[in-house]
């Protein structure tokens, strides 16, 4: 298993919508996860920052990354969650959520 983390600025004026959606996520979107074996996904919110984790227990994280990316009801899920995010000003070029190192971890 292996254990991630990112974050992402969340737009004020789209908190409350955000909060919303994930209130109800979509079956659909979950079901993708999963089969991409994710687990233990939490996602934090902190002095507008949205902080990610989850537990991946695959064996092709690139791999099942795709498949998600790939996956049509996820596309429209971010279609409604991107626009409440903004990337973190340390984030690389193109990256939406950026990882967090771990520097601690008690077993």
């Amino acid at each position: 298993m292996r254990r991630f983390s990112s974050v992402i600025r969340l737009r004020p004026e789209k908190e409350a919508e955000y909060r919303e959606l994930h209130a109800d996520a979509w079956p659909g979107v979950l079901a993708a996860l999963r089969a991409a074996h994710i687990t233990n996904y939490s996602i934090f919110l902190r002095d507008g920052l949205l902080i990610g984790y989850f537990e991946y227990t695959g064996t092709d994280y690139e791999a099942d990354m795709a498949r998600i990316a790939a996956d049509e009801t996820t596309r429209r899920w971010w279609a409604l969650t991107d626009p409440c995010q903004q990337p973190v000003d340390t984030a690389e070029p193109g990256q939406w959520w950026a990882p967090a190192e771990e520097v601690f971890h008690l077993d």
